[in-house]
């Protein structure tokens, strides 16, 4: 039996996911996009698809990925997807097909706990900082049990705790081979059985960072790679132009200046010096953070620079560190943590010296601020050069899928961005019944968005219609503030549960969601994507504003800039193609299911009197639409009986 008509086989009536699967349903395009990716597995070639909600896309990828028994990567966009793939879609499809390969989960080493970490954390508890010593008394109690040491696996342990970064290693902070755990150590040990399966689901940023570095350790698994697949791919140009570029961060700075402090009390406390260098290096990089201003920002790095402040700031601290580098050289060979401190102050310097220097162009230099912590960033204005040479270079199939790549029609702004050619292009539509299940409104009368009432008229026009639908509501906004505004005035006005991203985890946030009936969840991008919540907890979604990205965010500045150069014309270019994807995402939270029903308004009435708006509308689902806020109401009401 060849491999095409195994497959039209496997996803049969009778066939083996019928057989095996509880509620597996034949669809056709399903079917479609499984031998789209079994074919472009055969020749080695690249394949773009965009599979719209419920197409069941992981299945049609991982049938013939599994069947194919090439060393295969599969990389996702989120932890929760790749968690998700690991330990529910995986296990399903293997044993559904006898597969006997191995197969390996890896994340990036933040996810691990680190037992050199764990020892340091247990003695700043025991001399100074009690508060950490709950926390860390219920990681130890599941350290007993764990197989892998992934701390997410630890659910007594809340996920915003502030003693998980002190967990991890870093790069920087990791010893390697000479730490005296290294033969425990859970991020050597999920390498290895990675370096070993058949199949190993990684996500973007593990994926990119080995990419742009080479030298995580992980850097053996990619060249081996037969297949390889990206859902969530949309994702993957961002995330992609992260790693390619350089980032400084406060955390490095303050890591180096805890770990030498530990290093002192415990190791060489002869070395008082040691201890001040660190003392002074830390002030530093607190009065530096100050320079940068207050509160939550990003900004552009270049024009800051050009402030003597920032400039004669930036010098102090290149200073403090050339003190501290010679302190810690008096040292060296007397304990390897302190010459892997050496070799990190080493790296940093050579950064601060590239961020001082802003003229090279083809990067944009920004910044960014959040409570006490800082991040210094250069990034490239394109990957595509880079990720284009990766794919020429390596012949295997490159698979990329998401339900949000075309924009009016075409794949040709994701594909320039990541430098694929000669793809082979797929869009496989939703096989949902939107045109009975949905209704789309762009309502009429909306307030103007720069009048001062804005927040006030639009919470007053949309209230009714959410109590009418008794909550079960996502209102999906653009900004912190709308957002705010908008949670501010329901809770003032309605006696519906209303959730404000933030307060909670965003797991307890869905979870309340799902169980407390008549709620209403306000959130901002994060809840655009990602997010799966089916039946009737959820009827209706509301937009606030086209999801335009700010054109004052420095890294779209600097790429507006670029395009302006290159002769493009950065509207079309670059922010209407991103503000559909992002568009389809929010309108895709809705349906989620065969039976789901509800209705979308997006408050923005550029969808319906700007050109542009056509072009918004014909990537979006084909449901019934109106501009009439009563007949959402009706439809809505409908539902309910």
């Amino acid at each position: 039996m060849s491999k095409q008509s195994e497959i039209i086989q496997i996803f049969s009536e009778t066939g083996a996911l019928s057989q095996q699967i509880s509620g597996f349903r034949p669809r056709q395009e399903q079917l479609d996009m499984a031998t789209a990716v079994e074919k472009s597995i055969k020749n080695r070639t690249a394949l773009v698809v965009e599979a719209g909600t419920g197409t069941g896309k992981t299945f049609a990828y991982l049938v013939p990925a599994l069947l194919a028994k090439k060393k295969t990567i599969i990389s996702t966009g989120s932890k929760n997807l790749q968690d998700q793939l690991f330990k529910r879609d995986l296990p399903a499809i293997k044993q559904a097909l006898n597969y006997t390969g191995k197969i390996a989960l890896l994340k990036g080493r933040a996810n691990y706990l680190c037992l050199e970490r764990m020892e340091q954390v247990k003695y700043m508890g025991l001399v100074g900082d009690k508060s950490i010593l709950v926390d860390l008394s219920k990681v130890q109690k599941w350290q007993i049990s764990t197989q892998t040491g992934d701390l997410s696996e630890c659910s007594t342990l809340p996920e915003d705790s502030p003693i998980l970064p002190q967990l991890t290693s870093t790069t920087d902070s990791c010893l390697g081979s000479d730490c005296p755990h290294y033969n425990d150590c859970y991020v050597a040990l999920a390498r290895k059985k990675a370096l070993a399966a058949d199949l190993v689901v990684v996500n973007h940023h593990l994926f990119c960072a080995d990419m742009a570095v080479k030298e995580s350790g992980f850097a053996e698994l990619i060249p081996d790679a037969e297949v390889i697949i990206f859902d969530e791919a949309h994702q993957l140009p961002d995330i992609a132009s992260q790693y390619f570029g350089q980032t400084l961060t406060s955390r490095q700075l303050f890591d180096i200046c805890k770990d030498l402090q530990i290093v002192y009390r415990t190791e060489v406390k002869d070395m008082q010096q040691l201890g001040v260098a660190s003392d002074h290096l830390l002030k530093m990089v607190q009065d530096f953070r100050l320079l940068l201003g207050e509160g939550n920002q990003r900004g552009n790095w270049r024009d800051l620079l050009r402030q003597t402040a920032v400039q004669k700031g930036l010098e102090i601290l290149q200073e403090k560190l050339d003190f501290t580098a010679e302190v810690v050289k008096l040292a060296l060979g007397r304990s390897q943590t302190l010459d892997s401190i050496y070799d990190r102050i080493i790296a940093v310097k050579k950064q601060l010296t590239r961020l001082a220097d802003t003229s090279i162009t083809g990067y944009c230099y920004w910044y960014e601020t959040f409570n006490r912590q800082f991040g210094l960033h250069i990034t490239p204005l394109t990957v595509a050069d880079k990720f284009g040479e990766q794919m020429a270079n390596q012949k295997a199939a490159w698979i990329f899928t998401s339900a949000t790549l075309e924009v009016g029609g075409n794949f040709d702004h994701f594909c320039q961005r990541l430098g694929i050619q000669q793809a082979e292009q797929k869009v496989l539509h939703s096989p949902f019944n939107y045109a009975e299940q949905a209704m789309l409104c762009v309502p009429r009368y909306l307030p103007s968005s720069n009048q001062k009432h804005t927040l006030q008229q639009l919470a007053e026009m949309l209230l009714p219609v959410i109590e009418a639908n008794k909550g079960r509501c996502f209102m999906l906004c653009t900004s912190y503030f709308m957002m705010k505004g908008l949670a501010e005035y329901f809770r003032a006005n309605s006696s519906l549960s209303i959730l404000l991203q933030g307060e909670m985890s965003k797991v307890k946030l869905l979870d309340h969601f799902i169980h407390e009936p008549h709620s209403v969840l306000v959130a901002t991008s994060s809840f655009w994507e990602g997010i799966d919540v089916r039946g009737e907890a959820l009827s209706l979604v509301i937009i606030d504003k086209l999801p335009f990205t700010s054109p004052d965010e420095p890294l779209l500045k600097a790429r507006i800039e670029d395009c302006k150069l290159q002769g493009g014309e950065p509207f079309n270019d670059l922010q209407i193609p991103e503000a559909v994807i992002a568009l389809k995402q929010g309108v895709g939270r809705l349906i989620r299911d065969v039976t789901d029903k509800g209705a979308v308004i997006i408050c923005d009435s550029r969808l319906v009197n700007r050109p542009y708006g056509e072009t918004f509308l014909k990537s979006l689902p084909n449901a019934k639409r109106t501009r009439d806020l009563t007949k959402i109401v009706d439809f809505l009401k409908e539902l309910q009986n």
